[in-house]
């Protein structure tokens, strides 16, 4: 699996790599490449949108049932259950679109977090070996050793080791080309202030490195609370888990990882949530709900103009059948009296 995410890495690295080639900065390179990544999976943002608006509608139409049958609880959960079937809705609706992008955004984590073998296409055996040689470094071993992150810790420290990697030593890891590529790379880490190449839980509290792992939460929970008050959902299920526990966790790895990574946690948070915002003018519950019921009335317009016509008598009883029809006295009175009236 892992194999894959790689892969997926590695192509979009091709981006990454060109958005930091143009603006020379990492920090504005990931906000770059986040857009260009939103952009793609843009079919995904609307399923996903759609799935949230008739999600919100069908827990409208829930609420009407249960109001109506009280404490009838199995009457209700029948109509429920022939309401999710006319609305063609599942329980986990609003999961599916959410779990489909994180394939994709975990093999774009994965260019983040490798930018040597997925970003400048370095081949992996030389990065491999590069860590090997300085995981057996005293004081350093325990940054390399083991660890999803080597490879910004590379970046991190090349500075003062490349001549231990350049050509001309006894085994060099890196040609004077690759060693040039790698050191213009790590001097575009500064944005804003942080070092992206620094960890949280390393840094002093003046370096306000903190402050990442917090913006990791806060942009999630608060991005995620304001889309569900727009689409009128309750917090259930997926959802709950989603907007509390998923944010606490990401923070949690942001204050033990290189800042790298969690900026492009809260840069994509944030286009994300603007992706929404635009997404919901179009696609939010009303919009929806009106669509469906324009939908309706032009089928059922089309199926009546689609029946013939056909001109059907009055219906006259057997035994009348033959009989002239009898004059009826009070029918009689009743227009006289009318035309009387009028004069």
């Amino acid at each position: 699996m892992m194999q894959i995410f790689n892969l997926i890495g590695s192509l979009f690295g091709f981006i990454l790599w060109g958005a930091f080639f143009i603006v020379k900065n990492f920090g504005v390179s990931i906000i770059i490449f986040t857009i260009i990544v939103k952009l793609i999976l843009v079919p995904f943002s609307i399923k996903q949108q759609r799935s949230m608006a008739a999600n919100a509608r069908f827990q409208k139409k829930q609420k009407e049932i249960m109001q109506r049958y009280g404490k009838d609880r199995a009457g209700a959960q029948i109509e429920i259950q022939k309401l999710m079937q006319k609305e063609n809705v599942s329980m986990s609706a609003g999961c599916l679109p959410m779990i489909a992008p994180m394939f994709v955004m975990l093999g774009v984590y994965y260019s983040v977090i490798n930018p040597l073998t997925n970003t400048l296409h370095i081949a992996a055996g030389k990065v491999e070996a590069a860590l090997n040689s300085l995981s057996a470094l005293p004081g350093l071993g325990t940054s390399f050793g083991g660890n999803n992150y080597g490879q910004i810790y590379v970046l991190k420290y090349f500075n003062v080791l490349q001549d231990f990697f350049k050509e001309g030593n006894n085994n060099p890891l890196f040609s004077s080309s690759e060693a040039t590529q790698i050191n213009e790379f790590a001097s575009g880490f500064n944005f804003l202030g942080w070092d992206l190449l620094a960890t949280p839980n390393a840094s002093s509290f003046a370096s306000m490195m903190w402050l990442i792992p917090v913006l990791c939460f806060v942009t999630s929970v608060v991005s995620m609370i304001i889309m569900q008050k727009l689409n009128g959902t309750e917090m259930k299920g997926c959802m709950f888990v989603f907007i509390f526990l998923m944010p606490l966790f990401t923070a949690w790895i942001a204050f033990n990882v290189p800042g790298a990574v969690g900026f492009y946690w809260i840069a994509s948070t944030v286009l994300g949530f603007v992706q929404s915002l635009i997404l919901n003018i179009y696609y939010n519950a009303s919009i929806i709900e009106a669509r469906d019921e324009g939908r309706r009335v032009v089928l059922r317009r089309q199926q009546e103009a689609s029946v013939a016509y056909i001109d059907v008598p009055d219906y006259v009883a057997p035994s009348q059948v033959g009989k002239k029809e009898k004059p009826d006295p009070e029918a009689y009175k009743k227009k006289s009296k009318q035309k009387k009236k009028r004069r």
